[in-house]
């Protein structure tokens, strides 16, 4: 197989230059987000309120997002999203203009932009199988990861380049690359090829036409999971893992209190999990695991495990940022595990529920 085969489908082309655009932009826009944020009373809680914020409305929603992704059009769906987002980013660009003094504002707008992230992120997931044929499904999975990474790497720092200008430069940017991913998003051409290797019904899944006259049909990605041992240890591993050993959220407090860096320093904190991860993806577009892959994903999580604990005692810029790839470069290994066992072993007809319920315990773990 060819290392960019799944390239040569069109509906995923877009579908991937999209989701870069948008996630770069995003990228850009949490940096500036947590540095305003703290500059303004520098207290640490305030950059858990904005994880928070972004968390409250995704719990009650995502699975009821997962199910409004198997009914109806995903490619339409995230084309909203993005727009939603884009209303996001010029609200702050407008707070910022009338001078912003008070913190609530951005908790107010990061609430919106969790309700977005809620619906995209099970539409972005369950989207994926549609667009490529089975065997390059792997290769799919891999360059996702890897724009998703670039798109990490060159958001934070970028963002914290021209935050030097001000907050208002990033989110007119960030307000444009959302623009242009909203567009290509709403034009791409999506010809739906199902991946499925399972019949709903054969796990107990209602058909779509009597599932539709039930409540019930929300939570059927709940029971999915926990009818297969394998997808829920490995969505379950994700969640304590970064619970327990997340320390993004707090890279703006580490970035001036112990580190003593600027703007430009965080931006560069934030990119360095995405280079490891970046390396990682790379390695796996060209030579997909095939073998021993519960083991690949243990010493994955292990790895971010301890580089946690290396930045976590460091009070070296360098180390620091050292201990961020490494994160980045285990995180990845962990990732693409998981996310390959959750999509090939879903039905097409309840990926999006699933998918939204892996989104729970990522976002869960995240928020949290």
């Amino acid at each position: 197989m060819r290392p960019l085969a799944a390239l040569r489908h069109p509906g995923f082309a877009g579908f991937l230059t999209a989701k870069f655009l948008a996630t770069f932009a995003v990228q850009m826009q949490t940096v500036a987000v947590g540095w305003q944020v703290y500059a303004l009373r520098h207290d640490p809680l305030d950059l858990g309120l904005v994880g928070l914020s972004q968390f409250l409305p995704f719990v009650p929603l995502v699975l009821i997002a997962g199910h409004v992704a198997d009914r109806f059009n995903r490619r339409r769906i995230l084309a909203l999203c993005y727009a939603i987002q884009v209303l996001c980013a010029l609200m702050l660009l407008g707070f910022t203009l009338l001078g912003l003094h008070v913190v609530w504002p951005v908790f107010a707008v990061m609430i919106l932009f969790g309700v977005a992230r809620a619906f995209s992120m099970p539409a972005s997931q369950a989207i994926v199988p549609n667009l490529v044929p089975v065997e390059s499904f792997g290769n799919a999975v891999a360059l996702n990861s890897s724009a998703f990474q670039v798109a990490t790497i060159a958001g934070p720092t970028l963002g914290g380049l021209l935050y030097l200008a001000g907050p208002q430069t990033v989110y007119a940017v960030v307000a444009v690359l959302l623009i242009v991913a909203s567009v290509l998003m709403a034009i791409a051409k999506v010809r739906p090829l199902n991946l499925a290797r399972v019949a709903p019904q054969a796990v107990g899944i209602q058909s779509e036409a009597a599932a539709s006259k039930s409540w019930h049909t929300v939570l059927e990605g709940l029971k999915f999971v926990r009818s297969r041992p394998v997808v829920l240890g490995a969505i379950s591993l994700d969640l304590f893992a970064v619970l327990l050993g997340g320390a993004t959220a707090l890279l703006p407090a580490y970035a001036h209190d112990v580190l003593h860096v600027g703007p430009t320093g965080l931006g560069l904190l934030r990119t360095a999990p995405g280079v490891g991860a970046a390396l990682m993806a790379v390695v796996l577009a060209f030579s997909p695991m095939a073998r021993h892959v519960g083991r690949w994903m243990f010493a994955g999580v292990a790895l971010f495990g301890v580089a946690t604990v290396i930045f976590g005692l460091s009070q070296s810029f360098l180390v620091s940022l050292c201990a961020l790839l490494l994160l980045g470069f285990g995180d990845m290994a962990s990732v693409y595990i998981r996310h390959m066992l959750v999509q090939l072993e879903t039905p097409d007809a309840i990926r999006g529920r699933v998918s939204a319920v892996s989104g729970v315990f990522i976002g869960a773990s995240n928020e949290l």
